[in-house]
């Protein structure tokens, strides 16, 4: 079905989506009595309508059962991790025991630089993007000043070359080939926040460790969006949050990955916590730590519950459809995005930049876009007729449309309410 800019597309191309079921499981935030034009699911994504109810069944339990809900609620409060294991480990492409549902990013990011950001004198350079997410910026400058270096020392980073907004691939394997003897780490966002680039992630962990290069990724942007392989392409380690594609609640619970070539070693430095130490004793209090022999090493305390029962909702969603077909709508749904755009540009005469990477490797659901003359003023214009966009300074306004719940539909009266817009402009 060839595309169009018409409402008669839209509804067809929704009629013949199999998850547009998938919708109804989630509550869509309403502006003037119509559900808004959400594309925000990069940032924040809806919630699961089933997320109050298991939330409650939580507090229920606490209610009835008290401190004896850590064996005998309905889920127990102990293990309770471990009811995401398998669901988070089919959708990173791990194996089970290289995954745990722990903490918060960039919390995750430090513990596990802890372990493998090992500089020694001649190889404690950081290899990273440039325009990284802030917080990974933070993390990795604060970790090479932790040892000593001065981070506009130890940290490289590969940047757009001028008058393009992303990276070429062959510019990060040049870094690493000339470089390759003084990084200690390579650190990376898999997709970029700002332009929505992917990264081939398994062509530059081959590359970097050929180097002797230990490699972790920043999947913040990524879990939930793009196909991974993480165990398969051999990375070191990962970590992501779950409040963006993974629609488990702001601020809430975030996930790591640990390759199982580096389990069980005791020589590896952690920052520890009595969640991590071998279950079959961690009620008998030693006092010597003693690490499970599996990602959950990482864990420094017991499960926060509340936060893991609204990702239990999300999961359970992505547990009933194919990743395959979730990701191909992704697909369709961008693809469109971007004729669209390129329709109401074409009627208004107004340009239309789309930085983010067309390419079916190199994009997922984000399509980043430049309103040349435009500015921030457009992105509150369209905010008050209720699409709920995002906007990153200095110019770009991100859209994702995410598959778990957006519809041609969407993007239609998104294309509709933007061509008012430009000609009332």
């Amino acid at each position: 079905m060839s595309m169009k800019f018409t409402k008669e597309y839209a509804l067809e191309a929704d009629a013949q989506d199999r998850l547009s079921p998938l919708r109804k499981e989630f509550r869509i935030p309403q502006h003037k009595g119509e559900d808004v034009m959400y594309f925000t699911g990069n940032s924040l994504g809806l919630q699961p309508v089933k997320a109050k109810q298991y939330i409650e069944e939580e507090l229920e339990d606490w209610a009835n059962l008290g401190v004896e809900g850590h064996e005998h609620a309905r889920r127990p409060w102990m293990p309770y991790h471990e009811n995401f294991t398998k669901s988070l480990a089919r959708i990173v492409g791990a194996e089970e025991s290289e995954v745990v549902s722990v903490g918060t990013l960039t919390n995750n990011l430090h513990l596990l630089m802890v372990s493998f950001y090992r500089p020694t004198k001649n190889r404690y350079k950081i290899l990273c993007e440039a325009k990284a997410f802030p917080s990974d910026q933070y993390a990795l400058a604060s970790q090479a000043r932790f040892h000593g270096y001065e981070p506009k020392d130890a940290i490289i980073e590969v940047a757009p070359r001028e008058g393009e907004h992303t990276i070429r691939e062959e510019d990060f394997l040049q870094v690493i080939e000339e470089h390759g003897e003084s990084i200690a780490m390579m650190m990376v966002g898999g997709v970029n926040y700002y332009t929505g680039q992917v990264f081939d992630m398994g062509k530059l962990t081959s590359a970097a460790q050929k180097k002797g290069i230990v490699v972790g990724w920043d999947l913040a942007h990524g879990v939930g969006n793009i196909e991974l392989k993480l165990h398969d392409w051999n990375v070191d380690f990962a970590a992501w949050c779950t409040y963006k594609y993974l629609n488990s609640g702001p601020g809430s619970i975030a996930g790591l990955f640990v390759h199982k070539r580096h389990h069980g070693l005791s020589d590896i430095p952690r920052f520890e916590g009595w969640w991590g130490h071998d279950k079959s004793t961690r009620f008998a209090m030693p006092d010597q730590f003693v690490p499970i022999p599996t990602a959950e090493a990482w864990q420094l305390s017991n499960a926060p519950v509340f936060a893991m029962a609204a990702q239990r909702a999300s999961l359970d969603l992505y547990d009933k459809v194919e990743l395959a077909e979730l990701r191909a709508k992704g697909r369709k749904l961008s693809q469109y995005l971007r004729f669209v755009l390129a329709e109401v540009s074409a009627q208004t005469g107004q340009p239309i930049e789309v930085i983010t990477p067309s390419g079916e490797s190199e994009s997922g659901c984000q399509v980043s876009t430049l309103f040349p003359g435009q500015g921030k003023d457009l992105f509150n214009r369209l905010l008050a007729k209720g699409v709920i966009a995002d906007w990153r300074e200095p110019h770009v306004i991100r859209l994702a449309p995410v598959p778990m719940y957006n519809s041609f539909t969407d993007i239609y009266r998104f294309g509709e309410t933007l061509l008012a817009e430009l000609k009332n402009a």
